[in-house]
């Protein structure tokens, strides 16, 4: 018992000190000053803080004292979870002499847009007697614009003014002084006040001779810090607003982002919180951890059998007993003595069905270890004939011994393929999202349905992406074998597709040169498909939907199942069609002839797409007109601007047309009138320096391929009859 005990302890003290550990300051930088714990977005040095949370620890006091940076404002404690800092306001001085008026005002020499003080949390308290002070308020909210408060007293001794209004003024007009007073005022945490601490203010004060010497002028009072409550904002964007920015703060995936509203109801930023059940930074990425409920009886009340989950707590009466266990002696015995007799006969009863009962559990023990078993084998098949199919398929053999997951390892990262976890679908499989136990966050795809063509797909998108190495293809991080259709897993890309982001319900979508840059790292991937792998690769179902996004809006192909491997001395082969309704190549479907041209007309489609901001099977006014035929016959017409989305007008200009006219080219009937990707790739490569002012090489721009010498008239042509409208 005894060592159970110490076992016990030891556990409940290694679990505190990793939650008190996790993520509070940045990596390799200091999270501690003094007995002051410095928790990011604050931070001491450089790459440990955010632009107005900069700190500076003094060590020449000892203990070290935490002050803000530029500043003399000292910082007695940071709290992420309630968004404040507590700083040592010090003493607001307003000596004065008899008759005499005068106006003082109370600030914190801090940022004014990420600080705010607590109206809620503070109260302002005078010390002084001999006057009458007129408060102004800067709020709407205020029971009128101004305060009239009464200290005339023919006490000669010192009285004390405290205002607890929940509003802290920003004007204080002090006058019809009765007799010389040396005044002081502050703003301090609500309760601090009247915790015993009254008499050793006013001592304090009282002993300072230094308050006296000025007025207006704020004091540190030595041995008594006033400590005011300062609330803070991550940032003076909305949740909404952060979200679509590349600065969002709330990492924590167990984290949640409030917006903050001011004391006149107006937006004043936003903070992040750990959601309920979980503790720590939620602004470091894994820095809100799970709270064991159980190891906190005063916090979490549970007099009954307490189990700790993630996120939350069960706490459930003994056996035997009922009630609210959640409330102190509140489970209670559900026998009577009559009903407790009743059990002993019955449990007598029930010793002559011992045997039976050993045999049902025998029984269900047997077929628990059968079930096992048989998952077992089924999973050692599924490797074995998958594993050759792969063999058959991979020019590098290795990979099939490098790259394998567990099946058990994939159901752990995404909770047994949890529906919480699910990223979307494609032709060919679903994609969840997972975490390994190295913590790499991944993207796992899983076929919908379970037939041969979903393996060979499969199968088939682990061979093309071991050869394919692009930094604009997405990343195959390995497989898994051991299910009827292999489960791929790949690098996750976390800011979804261009599909999304082109047709979302907003006014705006990308800017113009982040259209055209995506462009051309799509092409650039393309051209490498088709030209530099080891083997010709036709991707056959390019559309924007398969072009992922990152963090930096990189793109990023993907969803490769439906790709085919062309030998390089074959110019196509003949395969059934596959692709997407709207970018399929109509030549490629009449002739079941595949090649590289099938991908150049595909991604003519999304050019279209990326200018209009419209989908390929929209409905267009022209009666059987798809899309890209009404594209064309308005570039033909010169009413290009008719079609083009209003922001592409608005920032694109002629970079618009060069690229309409690409497009046009790209989107030529017959395959051998289309560019190669190369060629597409150069162009767009061209325009997109020129747009980044950056200085562009002849060699770089030099497109004297025969494609684009025979399309050169048709170019002319079309630049000449597209205008924008003045």
């Amino acid at each position: 018992m005894r060592a159970a005990s110490i076992a016990a302890l030891l556990q409940l003290l290694a679990t505190m000190l990793v939650l008190v550990s996790v993520n509070v300051a940045s990596p390799n930088c200091a999270s501690i000053c003094g007995n002051i714990s410095i928790p990011y977005p604050f931070g001491l040095g450089a790459g440990c803080h955010r632009e107005s949370f900069k700190l500076f620890c003094n060590e020449t006091y000892h203990p070290p004292k935490l002050f803000m940076e530029n500043s003399v404002v000292e910082v007695l404690e940071i709290s992420t979870q309630d968004s404040t800092v507590t700083i040592d306001s010090g003493i607001l001085s307003l000596a004065l002499a008899r008759n005499e008026d005068t106006n003082a005002v109370w600030a914190i020499p801090l940022n004014g847009s990420i600080y705010t003080t607590s109206a809620i949390r503070n109260d302002l308290v005078v010390l002084g007697c001999g006057f009458i002070m007129l408060v102004a308020f800067d709020h709407e909210s205020a029971p009128a614009s101004s305060t009239l408060y009464d200290c005339l007293s023919s006490y000669p001794k010192q009285q004390v003014l405290l205002f607890d209004s929940n509003l802290i003024p920003i004007d204080l007009s002090i006058r019809d002084i009765t007799a010389p007073i040396n005044a002081s005022l502050a703003v301090m945490e609500g309760g601090w006040w009247s915790n015993g601490n009254n008499m050793t203010l006013q001592k304090a004060v009282l002993a300072d001779t230094t308050l006296g010497a000025s007025r207006g002028v704020v004091h540190s009072i030595p041995g008594v810090p006033i400590r005011t409550v300062i609330s803070w904002v991550f940032s003076s964007l909305s949740c909404a607003e952060a979200r679509n920015s590349s600065d969002f703060g709330c990492l924590s995936n167990n984290g949640e982002c409030l917006d903050y509203i001011k004391q006149d109801d107006s937006a004043g930023g936003y903070t992040c919180h750990c959601r309920g059940g979980y503790e720590g930074n939620p602004y470091r990425r894994h820095g809100c951890q799970d709270i064991n409920e159980c190891t906190r009886p005063g916090e979490y009340s549970c007099s009954g059998q307490c189990t700790n989950l993630i996120g939350s707590y069960t706490c459930t009466c003994p056996h035997g007993t009922s009630g609210n266990p959640r409330k102190q002696n509140g489970c209670s015995s559900t026998k009577s003595a009559k009903e407790k007799f009743s059990g002993f006969a019955i449990a007598l009863k029930v010793g002559s069905g011992v045997g039976v009962l050993l045999i049902i559990i025998a029984v269900l023990f047997v077929r628990r270890n059968l079930i096992t078993w048989k998952a077992k084998k089924s999973r050692e098949f599924f490797f074995k004939q998958n594993r050759g199919l792969l063999l058959q398929r991979l020019v590098d053999k290795d990979i099939a011994e490098r790259m394998m997951f567990s099946l058990q390892e994939l159901e752990k990262a995404t909770n047994k393929f949890d529906n919480a976890r699910k990223l979307g679908g494609g032709g060919h499989g679903t994609v969840y999202k997972g975490i390994l136990s190295d913590q790499r966050v991944v993207a796992i795809k899983k076929s919908k349905v379970i037939i041969q063509r979903e393996t060979d797909d499969f199968i088939n998108e682990v061979a093309i992406l071991s050869q394919v190495n692009h930094r604009n293809a997405v990343k195959l991080f390995g497989c898994c074998l051991e299910t009827e259709v292999p489960l791929l897993v790949y690098e996750f890309i976390s800011n979804g597709t261009l599909y999304d982001k082109l047709h979302a319900s907003t006014p705006l979508s990308f800017p113009w040169k982040e259209r055209l840059r995506i462009a051309f790292e799509t092409s650039r991937c393309l051209a490498y498909l088709h030209s530099a792998a080891s083997i010709s690769i036709v991707h056959r179902d390019i559309k924007s939907a398969n072009i992922l996004l990152d963090d930096q809006l990189t793109a990023k192909v993907s969803d490769f199942g439906a790709s085919r491997g062309i030998p390089i001395d074959q110019t196509g082969v003949a395969t059934a069609v596959q692709g997407t309704f709207g970018y399929l190549d109509p030549e490629y479907y009449h002739t079941r002839r595949l090649t590289e041209k099938s991908d150049v007309y595909s991604f003519g489609v999304m050019l279209v797409e990326l200018l209009t901001r419209k989908k390929p099977c929209v409905h267009m006014p022209s009666p059987g007109a798809s899309l890209t035929a009404e594209f064309i016959l308005r570039v033909n017409q010169g009413k290009l601007f008719e079609m083009l989305d209003q922001q592409v007008i608005e920032e694109g200009g002629e970079e618009a047309k060069d690229v309409a006219v690409v497009a046009v080219m790209c989107l030529s009937l017959k395959g051998e009138d289309r560019p190669t990707m190369r060629q597409v790739e150069t162009r767009l490569e061209a325009m997109q320096t020129v747009a980044n002012n950056a200085p562009l090489e002849q060699n770089n721009v030099n497109v004297d391929d025969d494609n684009f010498s025979r399309h050169y008239s048709m170019e002319e042509e079309c630049m000449s009859s597209m205008d924008f409208p003045r």
